[in-house]
């Protein structure tokens, strides 16, 4: 006798599901990690960029430079703030799809556990016919000694 488990299929399903909500969560986690580096990069070239005008104007400069100079840095505050909005949507993407990858998994999980309580019981059914053949097995032999 083979066990087959009955929502083997639902099983599957599920588990490719899982497997393409890790894909889907790793892409997450790459945007993420890809946005995050470019607004680290983006403060830390204002904060260099920062210390080298301070740097200037202490030596002295122009005021057209100092212009030029601010003109500059608000540039960089406005690719900073859209780069900080980016990184939330993707933080709030990559959490979004943490979270399905968390119920894909519980899912799989649960399923998992019902596969292996239906095989236990499979297995309990099996030793009890085991069981119930050995008996009448020994029955048959106790009745062939009666009688002969």
């Amino acid at each position: 006798m083979k066990f087959t488990y009955k929502f083997e299929k639902v099983l599957e399903i599920r588990e490719k599901e899982k497997q393409e909500a890790i894909v889907s969560y790793q892409k997450s986690v790459d945007q993420f990690s890809k946005v995050a580096e470019k607004l680290y990069h983006l403060l830390k070239q204002k904060e260099i960029f920062e210390a080298d005008q301070q740097e200037k104007i202490q030596e002295g400069i122009s005021i057209q430079a100092i212009q030029l100079n601010q003109y500059y840095l608000s540039k960089l505050n406005r690719e900073i703030d859209q780069c900080q909005k980016e990184v939330i949507i993707a933080r709030t993407n990559m959490q979004r799809e943490e979270k399905q990858l968390l119920e894909k998994n519980i899912e799989v999980k649960k399923l998992e556990i019902l596969k292996e309580k239906e095989f236990e019981r499979f297995l309990q059914f099996l030793n009890d016919e085991d069981g119930k053949m050995t008996d009448e097995i020994s029955m048959q032999i106790v009745a062939r000694e009666k009688t002969v």
